[in-house]
C-alpha cells in the first residue's frame, strides 16, 4: 500500500507515548514526507509529551474501566460512544493511510472506527500479558508487533512479529557519560550509585522503601538518583535534606544521564522501562506494580527473572526486602544480571516496526 498519512493512537502513560513517538520518528526518518496525526486521552501525559516531541495530536473523552471502584464506570458507555463518534470524524477529516495503535485508552476507539471504516490498522503491544484493548481489536489487525515471546496464547500467530519495544533514541547516547552524569547530578563518578525511578508518576511503595533505607544506604558508601514523583517529591527531598549522596527529584528530564550514572536500577516493571533497562544492559531490581491491568508487570518482570536478567522485590517485599537486596546486588558483581539484560534488548524496534508498515 501506498502510505502519505499515518495516525498513531494510544496513550495513558509513558510506556504507551513513548514507543508512539518512537515509531513516529523511525518511519519520518524511512520517509520524511509521510504526515502524522496523534489522538490521545484528555487530560493524560500524551496531550503535552506529543507536541514536544513535535507532532498534534487531538483528545478523546475516554476513560479507562475501572476494575476495584466499579461504580466509576457509570459513565464510561457515554464516553465511550462519544469518542468513536469523535473518532470516525477525525478519520474522515485526516483521511489516513494507516492506523496505528499502541494500546492505552485512545487506541480502543480509533482503530475500532478504522475498522468500521475500512482502514487498515496495525497493533503494537508493549507487554507480556496483552492488553484487553489489543487482544479485542487483535483478529482484524494487519500486523502485530510484540515485545515478548510467547504472545500466540493472545493474538492469531501468523500476524505476530517479535519486534521488542521501541525506546526513545537519546538513551543509546548514555554510554561514556558518567563523568558528565555525576557533575550534572552532583555525585562522585566512584562511587556505586542506584538509580530509582517509579514510572512517570512515581511509585509510592518504592518511595516509602527508599525513605526507610536512606540511611543504611548512606552508611554502605552508596548514592541514590532517586525521581520520586510529584506528589512524594517534597516528603523525598526532606528525609534526603543534609545527605550529599542523594538526588531527589519529582522528574528526570535527563534519563540519558541517569543511566549512564547507574550501576543498579530499582523500577516498576513497565514496558517502556524494562525496555530501556535492557537496552542499555543494566542490573536491575522490579518491584511490579500489582494493580496493573491482569498484573502484567508481574509477568514482565518474571520474564526477566527467568532469563537471571532481573532481580524480583514484590510490592508486599519492600519493607522487608528492598534496601536488603539492593545493597547486596550492588556490593556484588552484577556483570551476569547486565550481559543478560542486555541479551534479551531489540535496539532496532522502531525501525524495524516502521520498515513493516510502510512496506506492508
Amino acid at each position: 500500500m501506498s502510505i502519505k498519512r499515518v495516525i498513531i493512537s494510544g496513550g495513558g502513560t509513558g510506556g504507551h507515548i513513548y514507543p508512539a513517538i518512537s515509531i513516529a520518528n523511525a518511519m519520518k526518518e524511512i520517509d520524511p514526507s509521510l504526515e502524522f496525526l496523534f489522538v490521545g486521552a484528555e487530560g493524560k501525559m500524551e496531550m503535552e509529551k506529543v507536541p514536544k516531541a513535535g507532532f498534534k495530536i487531538i483528545g478523546l473523552p475516554i476513560v479507562g474501566i475501572q476494575r476495584t471502584q466499579v461504580w466509576k464506570n457509570i459513565f464510561f458507555p457515554f464516553k465511550l460512544a462519544k469518542s468513536l463518534f469523535l473518532s470516525a470524524k477525525i478519520l474522515k477529516d485526516f483521511k489516513p493511510d494507516v492506523a496505528v495503535g499502541v494500546g492505552g485508552y485512545a487506541s480502543g476507539p480509533l482503530l475500532l472506527a478504522a475498522r468500521f471504516l475500512g482502514i487498515p490498522y496495525f497493533i503494537q503491544e508493549q507487554n507480556s500479558f496483552a492488553g484487553i484493548t489489543n487482544k479485542a481489536l487483535a483478529s482484524k489487525a494487519e500486523h502485530i508487533f510484540v515485545a515478548y515471546p510467547g504472545m500466540e496464547r493472545f493474538f492469531p500467530a501468523q500476524k505476530i512479529t517479535l519486534s521488542g519495544n521501541p525506546v526513545r533514541k537519546d538513551l543509546l547516547e548514555s554510554v561514556g557519560k558518567r563523568e558528565q552524569a555525576a557533575a550534572h547530578f552532583h555525585l562522585d563518578p566512584a562511587v556505586k550509585t542506584i538509580l530509582i525511578i517509579g514510572g512517570s508518576q512515581g511509585a509510592r511503595t518504592i518511595n516509602q522503601g527508599i525513605m526507610a533505607g536512606l540511611d543504611r544506604l548512606r552508611e554502605a558508601g552508596v548514592q541514590v538518583i532517586w525521581q520520586t514523583g510529584i506528589a512524594f517529591e517534597s516528603t523525598a527531598k526532606k528525609a534526603a535534606e543534609g545527605i550529599s549522596s542523594a538526588y531527589v527529584s519529582a522528574f528526570i528530564y535527563e534519563m540519558d544521564l541517569a543511566y549512564a550514572m547507574a550501576d543498579l536500577v530499582i523500577s516498576r516493571a513497565g514496558a517502556s522501562s524494562v525496555s530501556e533497562i535492557c537496552l542499555l544492559g543494566k542490573a536491575s531490581i522490579l518491584v511490579p506494580l500489582p494493580s496493573a491491568a491482569e498484573d502484567h508487570q508481574t509477568e514482565n518482570a518474571k520474564s526477566l527473572v527467568s532469563q537471571n536478567a532481573a532481580i524480583l522485590v514484590r510490592d508486599t517485599e519492600v519493607k522487608e526486602q528492598l534496601i536488603s537486596k539492593a545493597l547486596k546486588a550492588i556490593q556484588s558483581d552484577v556483570s551476569t544480571l547486565e550481559k543478560n539484560s542486555l541479551r534479551l534488548a531489540k535496539p532496532n524496534a522502531a525501525h524495524e516496526i516502521a520498515q513493516s508498515i510502510l512496506h506492508a
